[in-house]
């Protein structure tokens, strides 16, 4: 007797609100097992049909080259972290403003380039092979079949393409990095090849002017006949030409260091110096860099006639001292530029892949199958639910009213 009164009094104490949720779990798994056709048939068709669309989507291969970026130049990463150093607590949120994050973000941004990947279609004809009549939806749809991830802590850049053909991709993937290379050879990407591309414009710039004032003095040698200058007088000429070409070159160089150092760059500053001295120099010998006539011989050395022929000779000392110091400083840019390595290096070489990437069929299967088995068991609780409602005298008319409202039928009057 002690035993049933301890047994009903464990029985009040359960929550009426667990007793129905036992209830409802087991009237699903009835609702279920009464239902069991309907759950496997639906399973079974979205299992059928999802081997089928497995074996019907073509395979594709995936080939990867690996390459390695242009290293960045020492002396101005040692100055960069030098001035982040200083401002302590502000030096990561300086760091992070300034994108230094990843060096490889602008490289990956290059390869990504809207003129490399339109090269790309249109030397493996991508546009026919896509069945695209636009440029831009072709450019789309390669994108879709390759990638480019250089955030890898090894500081490599991996581009893998897709492709049926797994000659092809291969093909593609090494063809990703030439027509990146043909890109590169017409941008300043590194300190080195920025100074490069400068100093080849100044140097040409010089080449010209050079040439123009040899002209000029040939026209007035032809006017006035050949002078033989004194020594003093050639010295003096020559002196001064050279320290205004020195001047007008260390300007050129301060100007390109400007673009990439920071106004405290050792550098920079010791240029600075340099341009000073050299100023002070032209000074003395009574010139001014910027008045030509200032540096003309005194007319008491020179006979009035060859006035004419100072001036142009001098231009020609002045055009022919710039044109040897640009030149100069252009080799040591390539020079630099070829220590640094410029270009980026092949480190694995696309090779033919022997095995597919996609389709993934086993996980094709199992997630259609999966999915079948949800909708098998929403579409049996459904049928039961519909069941019972036509069952309960309350929610048939309703039922019936709301059918013939959905499909435009009409009740007769009664």
């Amino acid at each position: 007797m002690a035993t049933d009164t301890q047994y009903n009094l464990r029985e009040s104490t359960v929550p009426a609100a667990h007793r129905e949720d036992e209830i409802s779990l087991l009237d699903l798994a009835v609702v279920l097992a009464e239902r069991k056709r309907t759950l496997l048939w639906i399973t079974a068709g979205f299992a059928v049909v999802s081997l089928v669309v497995a074996f019907v989507i073509p395979k594709q291969y995936t080939a990867t080259v690996v390459v390695m970026p242009p290293q960045q130049n020492s002396s101005l990463s040692t100055l960069l972290s030098a001035q982040l150093a200083n401002l302590g607590p502000m030096a990561s949120l300086a760091g992070g403003s300034l994108g230094l994050k990843n060096p490889n973000d602008m490289y990956v941004a290059m390869i990504k380039s809207r003129t490399v990947e339109d090269a790309m279609v249109q030397q493996f004809e991508l546009m026919h092979e896509y069945h695209d009549k636009l440029l831009s939806t072709a450019r789309k749809d390669f994108e879709k079949h390759s990638d480019v991830d250089g955030s890898g802590k090894d500081n490599l850049i991996r581009i893998s393409v897709e492709d049926r053909d797994p000659a092809k991709a291969r093909d593609m993937a090494n063809g990703y990095v030439a027509a990146y290379r043909r890109l590169s050879q017409n941008l300043a990407i590194t300190e080195a090849a920025q100074r490069r591309l400068f100093f080849e414009q100044q140097l040409q710039e010089s080449k010209d002017k050079l040439a123009d004032a040899e002209e000029a003095l040939k026209k007035t040698q032809q006017q006035t006949g050949l002078i033989q200058l004194d020594s003093q007088a050639r010295a003096l000429i020559e002196s001064a030409a050279s320290l205004r070409a020195q001047i007008a070159v260390k300007e050129m160089e301060i100007q390109g260091m400007s673009t990439y150092a920071a106004g405290q760059n050792a550098a920079l500053v010791q240029a600075q110096e340099q341009l000073n001295s050299l100023r002070t120099q032209l000074e003395k010998l009574g010139g001014n860099e910027e008045n030509i006539n200032s540096l003309i011989v005194p007319k008491g050395k020179v006979p009035e006639a060859g006035l004419e022929y100072v001036r142009k000779l001098r231009d020609v000392k002045y055009y022919e001292t710039i044109f040897e110091i640009l030149a100069r400083q252009f080799e040591l840019a390539k020079l630099d530029e070829a220590k640094e390595g410029s270009l980026i290096q092949v480190v694995d070489p696309a090779i033919l892949p022997d095995h597919k990437s996609s389709p993934k069929r086993a996980m094709i299967v199992g997630l259609s199958t999966a999915a079948g088995l949800l909708i098998g068991i929403l579409v049996a609780l459904a049928q039961a639910g519909l069941e019972r409602l036509k069952s309960d005298p309350e929610s048939a008319p309703k039922l019936a009213l709301f059918r013939s409202a959905l499909f435009g039928k009409r009740h007769p009057a009664a």
